[in-house]
């Protein structure tokens, strides 16, 4: 190998030099000690000697590419440089030629994964004889369909009863909000009222009896203590000890109701006049639903509402939901509850016949399907005389059930009921990975 040591005597004008060595970026690097030294070309105009062997070009250097831009120290083309703060290098990234490298490290090999089925046929109950069998497939799948609407019916019951504020102590202490009342039915007026306990409160309503309104029935009160809670029921939360507010308009003791009512049906007759009739009925239908279940519970108790009067229906914004949705109606004149008489399984049949009427208003244009269906069921329900328990159960498949065009067919309601299951199982699916 050539002598790489630089020469002794100083070179002349003419003496072949070299300006510069070549460098060489990682593998370059090694290059230039492995190959021998060839002479330098002179400087002169004349053409060069052909070389047999010219030198390699230079080995780019090696650049890492990233997810992200990292900053660098030199500086950057004024055209390409943004204003404002430099930005934070990313911390964590890899090149491709690290992703790369890993790859070459030894790792235990395995083989590719697949899907399992073994959980699913666990779940669903099925064995390798009920596959071969669509009949057992689809009972199961059925059957699985019906235990998971059961599962998002019990959750959201407890999301909307919850967070019900508990019966009334001692220790607790009271604040009067308003000195007026926040809404007036037809036989109480209702306060806003704070109940606080250490750094706890709860917002509630103290219903005041109206000077000149009809007695009530104790009975009808008792049963409303002795109740369960319920979505469509006037909660209690115990008395207002006389003289715990000394501003109250009021005088002696006050009931305590959990839920602070907004406005009655009667009141909110008059604001949704303006609205689209679709928007409308559909309401309607909904609130007609809610107090068909109310009158449910009451039924199954053994009792019955006197008179249904839409000013003593009350509308509040139900619990764990938008504020955008349906009202809640609640029903609140218990003192005009009675003991429902022996072989009367539709007592509340006329009165929801009328209300029926009364809610869609005098001569109201049948100008939707659903305005229509009610107006059908307002007929059948003094013809008939259902229960309350069938009267939403009409009330439900009018608004959820199958169109005209399916009845008119006599579609058979059993395949019609297992599409809708269906349907409704991957809109909530849907619904639930959208974050909702």
């Amino acid at each position: 190998m050539s002598n790489l040591e630089p020469p002794t005597k100083m070179p002349g004008a003419n003496t072949p030099t070299c300006s510069a060595q070549h460098t060489y970026s990682n593998l370059g690097e090694v290059r230039t000690h492995l190959m021998p030294s060839k002479a330098c070309r002179p400087r002169t105009s004349e053409p060069p000697a052909t070389d047999p062997q010219p030198l390699p070009p230079p080995l780019p250097k090696k650049t890492l590419t990233r997810t992200q831009s990292l900053p660098t120290h030199k500086a950057s083309s004024p055209s390409l440089t943004r204003a404002g703060p430099p930005r934070k290098p990313l911390v964590g990234s890899r090149s491709v030629d690290e992703s790369q490298a890993g790859d070459d490290r030894a790792r235990p090999a395995q083989p590719p994964a697949e899907p399992s089925f073994s959980s699913l046929d666990t779940e669903l109950g099925l064995s390798l004889h009920d596959l071969h069998h669509p009949e057992a497939v689809h009972a199961a799948l059925e059957a699985r369909q019906l235990e998971g609407l059961r599962s998002v019916h019990a959750r959201l019951h407890t999301r909307l009863l919850g967070g019900r504020p508990g019966p009334c102590r001692p220790e607790h202490g009271f604040r009067l909000l308003d000195s007026s009342p926040c809404v007036e039915s037809g036989d109480a007026l209702y306060y806003r009222v704070v109940r606080v306990h250490e750094e706890a409160w709860h917002l509630l309503a103290a219903k005041v009896p109206k000077p000149g309104a009809e007695e009530t029935h104790t009975w009808g009160l008792e049963l409303q203590v002795s109740l369960r809670p319920h979505f469509n029921l006037q909660g209690l939360c115990g008395l207002l000890p006389e003289g715990s507010l000394p501003e109250a308009p009021w005088s002696g003791c006050v009931v305590l109701v959990a839920e602070v009512p907004e406005l009655t049906v009667a009141q909110w007759l008059v604001e949704a006049g303006a609205r689209p009739p679709e928007e409308f009925t559909k309401t309607v239908a909904l609130l007609l639903l809610q107090l068909s279940a109310a009158l449910e519970r009451l039924e199954a108790r053994g009792a019955a509402l006197a008179e249904l009067r839409p000013e003593n229906m009350l509308l509040v914004a139900p619990r764990g939901c938008m504020a955008t949705g349906p009202p809640r109606l609640l029903l609140a004149d218990f003192g005009c509850v009675r003991p429902r008489p022996p072989g009367t399984p539709g007592i509340h049949a006329r009165q929801l016949s009328r209300l029926f009427r009364e809610l869609l208003g005098p001569g109201a244009p049948l100008a939707t399907p659903v305005a229509a269906g009610l107006e059908r069921l307002a007929a059948q329900l003094t013809r008939v005389r259902p229960s309350a328990a069938r009267t939403r159960g009409a009330l439900q498949a009018l608004l959820w059930g199958p169109g005209p065009e399916l009845r008119s067919h006599g579609t058979p309601l059993g395949s019609w009921l297992q599409v809708r299951r269906t349907m409704l199982v991957l809109h909530l699916a849907e619904r639930a990975v959208g974050g909702e």
